[in-house]
């Protein structure tokens, strides 16, 4: 349903024959699919078992994505969430999902009195990290497997590995000048640091730098939420107090600057901020890089997509690994 997440599949592989815009409209096809794929979002679900009763199931994706299971019987199918999944609701929406998935064996244990409306699937559950598989990203999420029960179900979630890449093997040498901070937000960024610290408030400003190993996790919004990965080329620092040019010149002030300067230093030559360095979010590229997405993967949006598209993107190598070790 989101136009430009379309855009972009249809941009890097064409258009499907099929391809719905609305999952409650889609047809589900009568032969069973090798992989159903699916990532549908937890939050509703705990809302609607609060406020609506599992009667009313309008509205909550993984009752869309039960449903094709039950209709299709795919041969595997992989749910991929966030890792919060498994205190929602107290744990209880992850038990249901556990219940309704698992209706052979959950991690290798037999299931005796499977759920009323449960799939009879061998359910495997485990989450994983991007970093402990060949990605500098700090991503933990949770990947459930299921193995229709005429299918070989001694599955095994990949092993995880040495991180040899780090988070400057994915950053770009050329960045455009928009990716940097302007020299106001920097100020505002340390100034609220500082406020917060002094409150005993958990408040962080703490870019990556080059020798950084990971990133944080990648958001939707990357480079706009103020504790996002943002990178540190070098250092930015403000003096204690304002220091003052020897040789009587002033600099260039930034506009925002002039009227409290006249204000506050009548007479004297406007302050200098010492920023040996620049900092800057990652770009669209990096963020994609990042996800292990490769360079021959573009968009046609803007920015703003492109970051939400990576955001909600699944780590390119850990969902590799996972099929891998399918026995197709």
């Amino acid at each position: 349903m989101d136009k430009y997440a379309r855009q972009t599949f249809i941009h890097n592989y064409g258009e499907p024959e099929y391809y719905p815009t609305n999952v409650y409209d889609r047809q589900i096809p009568s032969e069973s699919l090798d992989i159903y794929m699916t990532s549908p979002p937890c939050q509703a679900f705990s809302l609607a078992g609060k406020r609506l009763g599992k009667d009313d199931k309008r509205g909550i994706l993984f009752f869309n994505s039960h449903e094709f299971i039950q209709k299709n019987k795919p041969r595997y199918f992989i749910f991929e969430n966030v890792k919060g999944l498994l205190s929602d609701d107290g744990g209880n929406t992850f038990q249901e999902w556990i219940n309704m998935l698992g209706g052979k064996s959950v991690n290798g244990v037999p299931v005796i009195f499977p759920y009323e409306d449960s799939v009879h699937y061998h359910l495997y559950w485990q989450v994983l990290n991007a970093k402990h598989h060949g990605v500098p990203q700090n991503r933990e999420r949770v990947f459930l497997i299921g193995i229709r029960d005429d299918s070989d179900n001694n599955f095994q979630f990949p092993r995880e590995e040495h991180l040899s890449k780090r988070l400057k093997d994915v950053l770009e040498d050329d960045v455009d000048d928009k990716y940097f901070l302007s020299e106001q937000l920097l100020s505002y960024f340390a100034d609220h640091k500082e406020i917060h610290k002094e409150r005993g408030n958990g408040f962080k400003f703490e870019p990556h730098t080059n020798e950084t190993i990971i990133s944080n996790a990648i958001s939707t919004k990357c480079g706009i939420r103020q504790t996002d990965p943002f990178i540190q080329i070098g250092d930015y620092r403000k003096d204690e107090g304002f220091r003052w040019r020897q040789d009587g010149n002033s600099p260039a002030i930034m506009a925002m600057m002039r009227d409290t300067w006249k204000e506050k230093f009548t007479g004297q030559n406007p302050p200098i901020i010492n920023k040996d360095y620049k900092i800057r979010r990652l770009t669209p590229r990096e963020c994609f890089r990042l996800m292990d997405f490769p360079d021959t993967f573009t968009w046609p949006v803007s920015d703003s997509q492109a970051y939400k598209q990576a955001g909600n993107s699944i780590v390119v190598n850990v969902l590799y690994k996972i099929i891998k070790n399918l026995k197709l």
